[in-house]
């Protein structure tokens, strides 16, 4: 084992500190090297002590977090994880600082919350230890957002009768939004799984419907998912698409953990391969582990077309390359070639049918 990774927890509640502490120091690679109250005080221990991941709360008086990561990021960038309170505020300040540059989230458990702050812990670990390999400048700093290409011819019928499926982790709000703005609104529904707690997927759907020319929504069980429509698994519930071309429907009535997630890119997928076959597209984006590796197989197997984000655009390489190793990743690719790649099958969908 190499030197330990070593983490800067800032929290301005004291009992927060030293429980994040205590329980970060449990893992064998990780090292506590210090704690801040307050972003003035993080500022100067960052300087001080050069931690190799930061884990940050949201909310704190005379500054909040994301104004600091905002201050932060163009002058020391480096991997950082939000420790956010589940709350309506607290998701959308989140999902601002995972586009400010920020890593991954964890939530603070509710009181009587199932996992409880043991639960909460043994996540933040696994965050922080991947957040220490993460990528942290490139992909979050790409060309402005982007848009469909103007005039582009509409896509043929056929083809908003297929479905296309994605999948991400740990940098994938931003790698998620990237791709969905510049997929065509004349285009088959959108499945999308992106690991965030319960409360924080809704929040996500809006800031993706404002960005994208589809329309996002939080996935609900009994929808029949429309062309021109995308739809986000809630936080704590499994997608799955059920049924079979021209009549699916989705559901979200699962919350049993699969592949370690709930919502799973797994479940979704593997219901993707048996409810829409050939007709379908799927994507792995940046993440860790490897979820949505079997998934992604089960499409390529049912003669779905699949493609992997490559390790050069992703924050953290560990779901695509679980795929492309286990043999689903038909083709990887930069993750701004990813929507046209996109567009280009749906045209060869539609063409053949």
């Amino acid at each position: 084992m190499g030197a330990p990774i070593r983490v800067l927890v800032v929290d301005d509640s004291a009992v927060v500190r030293r429980l994040l502490s205590r329980g970060l120091s449990e893992d064998p690679e990780i090292e506590v090297v210090g704690t801040a109250a307050d972003p003035f005080e993080a500022r100067d221990r960052i300087l001080a002590l050069r931690p190799d991941v930061l884990t940050l709360d949201v909310e704190m008086p005379r500054m909040d977090g994301l104004t600091f990561l905002r201050k932060l990021m163009p002058q020391h960038p480096m991997p950082v994880v939000m420790v956010s309170s589940l709350t309506t505020r607290g998701a959308q300040v989140t999902l601002e600082a995972l586009a400010a540059g920020a890593v991954d989230v964890v939530a603070k458990p509710r009181p009587g919350s199932p996992g409880g702050m043991e639960g909460m812990i043994a996540e933040l670990r696994a965050k922080v230890r991947a957040a220490s390999r993460a990528r942290v400048a490139a992909p979050r700093r790409l060309a402005s957002r982007a848009t469909p290409p103007p005039g582009a011819d509409p896509l043929p019928a056929a083809a908003r009768r297929a479905v296309v499926a994605l999948g991400a982790s740990t940098g994938g709000t931003e790698a998620i939004q990237r791709v969905v703005s510049r997929l065509p609104s004349d285009g088959p529904p959108v499945l999308i799984v992106q690991h965030l707690p319960a409360g924080f997927s809704a929040p996500f759907a809006s800031q993706l419907d404002r960005e994208s020319p589809l329309s996002v929504s939080e996935a609900r069980t009994g929808a029949i998912p429309q062309p021109g429509h995308a739809y986000v698994a809630p936080g704590g519930r499994q997608l799955r698409l059920l049924g079979r071309p021209g009549q699916f429907r989705l559901d979200c009535s699962s919350t049993e953990k699969v592949s370690g997630h709930c919502p799973s890119v797994d479940v979704l997928m593997t219901s993707v391969a048996g409810a829409a076959g050939a007709r379908a597209i799927g994507v792995i984006l940046t993440g860790m582990g490897a979820d949505g590796a079997r998934g992604l197989l089960r499409m390529r197997q049912a003669g779905a077309a699949t493609l992997g984000q490559d390790e050069a655009t992703c924050v953290v390489y560990g779901m695509p390359r679980a795929a492309a190793e286990l043999g689903a990743v038909q083709v990887a690719l930069p993750l701004d070639a990813m929507a046209d790649r996109i567009r280009i099958l749906l045209r060869k969908l539609g063409d053949t049918t």
